[in-house]
């Protein structure tokens, strides 16, 4: 078997409206039609090809961290995207370099899912 890419990232939420605010308005992603489930949720794209899925209907513990379950967008600007954040009032943590050189900060969403915006060494 030939995996081609990383196709969607699934989160089970609790309020689907908070959610969808935190990404869409708070954070900018696009969401984008979503097929007509038997169950509430929302789709959002992430970069060109890949989506996130929003479930809603969450009542259990969210079992999320910096180092532990978390999903990581890259950006193109870290100064861009650091500013972005501040800009919108986004808590993050402080700026960070991998041993690799790769910069990282980290978002908490409503629900307590990590995420990760780093920027690939140039």
């Amino acid at each position: 078997m030939k995996t081609k890419d990383l196709n969607h990232i699934a989160l089970h939420v609790k309020n689907l409206n908070l959610s969808m605010e935190f990404y869409g308005e708070h954070l900018g992603i696009e969401e984008i039609a979503r097929p007509d489930f038997d169950f509430p949720g929302a789709w959002f794209r992430l970069g060109k090809l890949q989506e996130l899925h929003l479930i809603a209907g969450r009542s259990a513990e969210v079992n999320s961290s910096t180092r532990g379950n978390h999903f990581a967008l890259g950006v193109e600007d870290m100064d861009e995207a650091e500013a972005y954040l501040a800009g919108r009032q986004i808590e993050h943590t402080p700026r960070q370099t991998r041993p690799d050189g790769a910069l990282q900060i980290y978002v908490e969403d409503p629900d307590g899912y990590w995420i990760e915006f780093c920027q690939n060494p140039v």
